[in-house]
């Protein structure tokens, strides 16, 4: 066992609960940069801490690099290695930018100190009611962190204890993979575990971003409801799903886990105001409101979050980042529940009139109201329209955009498929010299509700699933499903994927659905967009290809990293590698 510990857990303890967790008496007794690990056992500031980091070290969606960059959402400007995910090359020696995700060895190192931390609590000195809230803590961030490995690998060596660094190198090279049937099982069991020792709420303002019992029961819905869908149902390898039949009965296990945040009464669909596009947008902006579940918090006074800036556009001095495919726009409906479709030549003709609300609150689009427009932009536009097209002006050349690849504010931070991110984004932010403070939604109450809503539809029950799935599309100003069977399940597939868009779903929902090898696999599309200064002439909009892609079916699951691998033989690689 390592004789100090360097106490990167500090910073945690003051960004989650500076308040309740430290006191200038623990500020003094010695340097913060290292610690005994018998000290950090004796000091409750030192102990929360400990704890805290379990959060502070979760990879939030804010991260210039987004994973809807690696599925059907979106293509990272920047690339950075994503193009090694969609064009199906990965490898065990070469993740790509899914590494950064998937994180074997992160993942690995937050479950030993969960590990250490039960290993220990046990005899420390502190108050019973703080002892059972921070182990309920521990359990939860140990089935999260499982949770997300499982996600990306399967059935993955369940780890519950600490090696010592010395005496146990045998032990821990003959460890192998548990079947995934045990690792969905082993988190469902530390969600009730973490459930029966946290609280419904906290009463101080210093707990704000603590998992409550409602996380741990919200995050068991959404493991069974993962492990129940069609990837992993009658298998033969059992690191990858289950052999034997039995999916109906897994997806009502899934539903009863839904249910039962939704009997808490606790939480509630996010409608402050009259619009829906307007509360769409709001859910991701507004400081505690009824709807978040699990969330990461972020303070401008402590760097806060670089979203706008990542993914703004460069006709504001913002990076383009993670920019809408044509591939997902299309698929949003029209305002009256109809297919859009580019075959119909009025709907071609003016393609965002009448979408579904959510579109407006999540994409910016060409003549897309935005904001003001930075000084040395603002005479060539002050109104603040987005610009991706090329626009012919009467008796001269025509012209680039503002926020195309030409621009004459920045060309190098410009979108290939003529769109933007607008969702999460904080209109009133000037994202090219300040930080945003919204918080990233790893849960919430709308996912319940659609996990309900599919897992009551998979296992028969599709009046219940219909009344479910029609509370979260009235709430977008969409109208009510009325469909069954097939359509009801498309319906729920749709209002998963662009309720939750860029919360970091679609990937994995693609895969369970097997869905993936045709939508991950059609090559990435944009939108080419040409018109006219002049008031009244049409626009033409052409869809265009921008990327190739490619889905083999070995990437249902991220290949182990080679070098685990040859650390230990007994780790067996993922089909395909």
């Amino acid at each position: 066992m390592r004789k100090k510990i360097v106490f990167k857990y500090i910073a945690g303890a003051f960004l989650l609960c500076a308040a309740s967790a430290c006191n200038k008496d623990f500020l003094e007794r010695k340097p913060l940069t290292s610690y005994e690990e018998s000290d950090v056992w004796k000091d409750k500031g030192l102990i929360q801490a400990f704890v805290n980091d379990l959060y502070v070290q979760t990879r939030s969606g804010f991260e210039e690099t987004m994973l809807s960059s690696m599925s059907d959402e979106s293509q990272f400007i920047h690339d950075k290695n994503t193009s090694r995910v969609v064009n199906g090359n990965m490898t065990p020696e070469d993740l790509g930018a899914l590494n950064d995700f998937s994180r074997w060895d992160n993942h690995y190192k937050e479950i030993r100190n969960c590990n250490l931390f039960l290993e220990k609590i046990k005899d420390v000195d502190i108050a019973q009611d703080l002892r059972d809230r921070l182990t309920g803590e521990v359990h939860f961030m140990r089935a999260w962190y499982y949770h997300m490995l499982v996600r990306y690998y399967g059935g993955v060596p369940l780890i519950t204890k600490t090696f010592a660094v010395k005496g146990d190198e045998q032990e821990i090279l003959s460890i192998k993979r548990a079947t995934f049937e045990e690792c969905v099982n082993f988190i469902a069991k530390e969600c009730d575990d973490a459930a029966q020792l946290l609280p419904v709420t906290y009463s101080d303002a210093a707990s704000n971003g603590r998992v409550t019992k409602g996380a741990a029961l919200a995050l068991k819905s959404r493991i069974l409801l993962f492990a129940a869908s069609d990837l992993f149902d009658g298998v033969s390898n059992e690191l990858i799903g289950y052999k034997t039949a039995g999916q109906q009965a897994r997806m009502t296990l899934a539903k009863n886990a839904a249910k039962a945040v939704m009997d808490m009464k606790q939480y509630e669909l996010h409608h402050p105001t009259d619009s829906a596009a307007e509360n769409y947008s709001r859910v991701f902006l507004d400081k505690g409101n009824k709807e978040l579940i699990f969330i990461k918090q972020y303070d401008k006074a402590l760097q806060g979050t670089q979203h706008d800036k990542y993914n703004g556009p460069n006709g504001y001095h913002n990076w383009g980042g993670n920019v809408p495919l044509e591939n997902f726009v299309t698929g949003y409906q029209m305002k009256d529940g109809s297919e859009f479709s580019w075959s119909n030549a009025a709907e071609a003709k003016a393609p965002y009139l009448n979408r579904d609300p959510r579109f407006y609150a999540t994409i910016l689009y060409d003549g897309a109201k935005w904001k003001a427009r930075p000084s040395d932009a603002a005479q060539v536009d002050p109104i603040g329209l987005i610009q991706t097209g090329k626009y012919e002006v009467p008796g001269k050349d025509s012209i680039d955009g503002l926020d195309t690849r030409k621009s004459t504010i920045e060309n190098w931070n410009g979108t290939f498929s003529g769109y933007y991110l607008r969702k999460f984004m904080d209109i009133n932010l000037d994202a090219q010299f300040f930080n945003g403070d919204q918080s990233w939604v790893f849960m919430r109450y709308a996912e319940v509700l659609l996990n309900y809503a599919e897992a009551s539809i998979w296992s028969g029950d599709e009046s219940g699933g219909r009344d479910v799935l029609n509370m979260v599309r009235t709430r977008a100003g969409m109208p009510e499903i009325t469909v069954s069977g097939a359509a009801l399940k498309a319906a729920l597939k749709y209002e998963r994927r662009y309720e939750l868009a860029y919360e970091e779903h679609r990937f994995f929902d693609a895969r369970r659905w097997k869905d993936a090898p045709v939508v991950f696999g059609s090559n990435a599309i944009g939108i080419e967009v040409r018109g006219s200064t002049v008031a009244g002439h049409p626009f033409k909009y052409s869809p265009i290809s921008i990327q190739e892609r490619s889905f083999p079916v070995k990437q249902y699951f991220a290949p182990l990293p080679a070098a685990e691998i040859r650390k230990n033989p007994n780790l067996l690689q993922q089909p395909g590698y």
